[in-house]
């Protein structure tokens, strides 16, 4: 809407009033397209996990499509009834190498390879047009192996994340609400875990107990929540005196609402840019200790325990150049998204680029 007002009313005449925003979100989601390496970074990590989610898809020994016996089949699908105990396999698909039955007609994926399948006669053999990333020791497609890989390495960090949000997002609740001597009691927690060399801690609980995807995902959440409890912690100190929280408490609405209801929603900005940063280090945490053979199980494949390959077959340049690469962009991705929302979220970093 034009307005014609004289410069005097600090309004050039034409200039178009401000539109109206549509919430906190949608203002936040505004300003971050501004940074284009932030957005940039945003669609590498949506690229990312499309890749994690449709990795069946992407890299399979089993088609899309088959004809065979005059019957028609959806092989991919079909092996996802089969997992979820909703059907079975017909007898004349039953354990077959779906690439060599007679005269059938099937559209495999672009990638027809499983990160399991072994190939004794092709072992490290290097990148070239019927393997895209070459192969490892086993004859495996590093390509596959790294496509599958992204879905469990990304899982980790996702779950190990949240579990550090569960933990960290209550603990620094409670101290930031409640305050006396809990805060301080939870403080000196803080700083327990902040003088525990971390890394260290990880290595000697997964050389102690057996490899496991579930275990890696509980430690590095279990030790990775006291950023997370330190931001919450102070955004509950800032906001547990407002107005509206002591009309809340002075209405006799419980601590739990006050804390999850009316606090936690406003404090919530720099708890998401630390949950996202805290991604990328659980990725990153998760692929150093596949690397050094103690993460998770001989038979899962991850970026990690590719360049764990690549560490005995130092000739196999492609076993560290990929998933290192892989391992480089993520990381950096995220970071990039996490600086992004700082900068959008915190108001003493607005309009500083």
């Amino acid at each position: 809407m034009s307005v014609l007002l004289s410069s005097a009313g600090g309004i050039n005449p034409g200039e178009e009033l401000p539109a109206e925003t549509g919430g906190l979100w949608s203002d936040v989601w505004r300003r971050f397209k501004r940074d284009r390496i932030a957005l940039y970074g945003f669609y590498t990590v949506g690229f990312l996990l499309a890749i994690a989610l449709f990795a069946d898809f992407i890299a399979n020994d089993k088609p899309y499509y088959l004809e065979y016996r005059g019957k028609t089949y959806f092989p991919i699908f079909g092996s996802y009834m089969v997992g979820a105990k909703l059907g079975q396999w017909p007898a004349e698909l039953l354990n077959v190498d779906f690439k060599k039955l007679d005269g059938a007609k099937s559209v495999f994926p672009p990638i027809p390879y499983r990160q399991t399948n072994i190939n004794l006669f092709e072992p490290v053999e290097p990148p070239s047009t019927k393997h895209w990333f070459g192969t490892d020791k086993l004859g495996r497609d590093v390509m596959a192996g790294m496509i599958h890989g992204s879905r469990i390495s990304l899982s980790i960090g996702f779950v190990a994340v949240g579990i550090a949000v569960i933990i960290g997002v209550i603990l620094g609740a409670i101290a930031g609400y409640f305050g006396s001597w809990i805060d301080l009691m939870i403080s000196r927690l803080f700083e327990i875990m902040l003088s525990i060399p971390t890394f260290f801690l990880l290595i000697t609980i997964a050389a102690l107990l057996p490899p496991s995807i579930y275990l890696t995902m509980l430690i590095i959440g279990a030790t990775s929540w006291v950023g997370i409890a330190r931001f919450t912690r102070n955004e509950f100190l800032r906001i547990r005196n407002l107005d509206y929280v002591t009309s809340a408490v002075a209405l006799g609405v419980s601590d739990r609402k006050v804390m999850f209801k009316h606090i936690l929603p406003n404090a919530l900005a720099p708890i998401i840019v630390s949950v996202v940063l805290g991604i990328a280090g659980a990725i990153l945490v998760e692929s150093a200790l596949s690397f050094l053979g103690i993460g998770v199980p001989a038979e899962l494949v991850t970026w990690g325990s590719i360049l764990h390959e690549a560490s005995t077959t130092t000739f196999a340049w492609w076993l560290a150049v990929f998933p290192g690469f892989a391992i480089f962009i993520t990381v950096l991705a995220y970071y990039l998204v996490g600086e992004g929302l700082r900068e959008v979220l915190d108001p003493r970093l607005r309009g500083l680029r």
